[in-house]
């Protein structure tokens, strides 16, 4: 029991049932099996995204690009569309945009030693403004996209969106990447200790820049996925979606220093605040406290996470590298 209490994994499906409960008591509709599974849909984005934020955090760095890159890639899939190209090419594009526009944060950290923060920071204005100057600030709406475009991921299989089966499959992707690949032991590698990974051979840059990548490349399918459900795509799609992102992981039990998490953590962050999002109009709450609600998990989960963790330790390493 002792062992459960610990585990942020079971406190958080704990917090996920009683949260479920508590709505249950007001609105019993909210728990029927058809409407959780829209809520999966409509948290499939954001878990998808969670889980590229995870590779990226605990490698020590953030990735605040996320939603700018799947904006501009949603665009890109949309005009792709407008222009005749088949659906298979412009899924490999976007991904391929994706993977390319993360690539830039990762190099940009690993070559000039900038702050991934700082980085991510400008990448995000310079995605929307190029959103900007390819469209001159106008929409793309439903009338302009085909009906396969718009339906694929709407498309039902087996009771489910083909999204959602989407995310579930990176779900399952991500989850044997980490425990199972030299490149998911790497990652926390160079988040838990970069100096130790050095002697052991790991790439602590490049690994950092392969993190951005796979954070790209995610962001990049999303961002078909996000324009072709909602089927409209402008300059602010998805604004202020990197919050929500970050919240899901560190919530999650994502460390912010690097190092530690876990994908069902980050999947589980993502299903809180997609239960949060979806129930906050059925009791009543704006949907406007959903950012405020989104920081102040993201401050008590760091808060909790502190908590957790025990006194730093001497770094005998660099130390040793300082009188050599």
């Amino acid at each position: 029991m002792n062992a459960l209490l610990k585990s942020r994994e079971a406190i958080l499906a704990l917090a996920i049932l009683i949260l479920l409960a508590v709505i249950a008591s007001r609105f019993p509709g909210f728990v029927r099996p058809g409407n959780l599974a829209n809520v999966l849909t409509d948290t499939a984005p954001l878990i998808i995204l969670a889980l590229g934020q995870m590779a990226v955090i605990v490698t020590k760095c953030i990735d605040l690009s996320v939603a700018a890159n799947l904006a501009l890639c949603g665009m890109i899939s949309a005009m792709l569309n407008g222009a005749g190209v088949p659906l298979p090419l412009i899924l490999l594009a976007v991904i391929a945009l994706g993977a390319a526009l993360g690539a830039v944060n990762g190099l940009l950290v690993w070559k000039l030693s900038i702050p991934s923060i700082v980085v991510t920071l400008g990448t995000m204005t310079i995605y929307r403004g190029i959103i900007f100057l390819l469209t001159d600030g106008k929409w793309i709406n439903a009338h302009q996209m085909s009906e396969g475009f718009k339906a694929f991921p709407r498309a039902v299989f087996l009771g489910l969106p083909v999204m959602t089966w989407i995310a579930l499959a990176i779900v399952a992707a991500f989850a044997l990447i980490v425990s199972r690949t030299p490149l998911g032991r790497a990652l926390f590698a160079v988040g838990g200790n970069p100096h130790a990974a050095v002697y052991a051979g790991i790439s602590v840059g490049g690994t950092q820049a392969a993190a951005f990548v796979i954070s790209g490349a995610l962001a990049g399918l999303t961002g078909y996925l996000w324009v072709a459900r909602y089927a409209v795509a402008y300059v602010d799609i998805a604004g202020g979606f990197e919050l929500d992102v970050v919240a899901a992981c560190v919530i999650g039990g994502v460390a912010i220093a690097g190092g530690a998490g876990s994908v069902a953590g980050a999947v589980m962050g993502a299903l809180f605040l997609g239960i949060v999002k979806n129930a906050l109009p059925v009791i009543g709450i704006s949907p406007f406290w959903q950012m405020a609600i989104s920081g102040s998990a993201i401050l008590i989960a760091i808060a909790f996470n502190a908590r957790g963790q025990g006194p730093a330790g001497r770094i005998i390493l660099t130390k040793a590298e300082h009188r050599a």
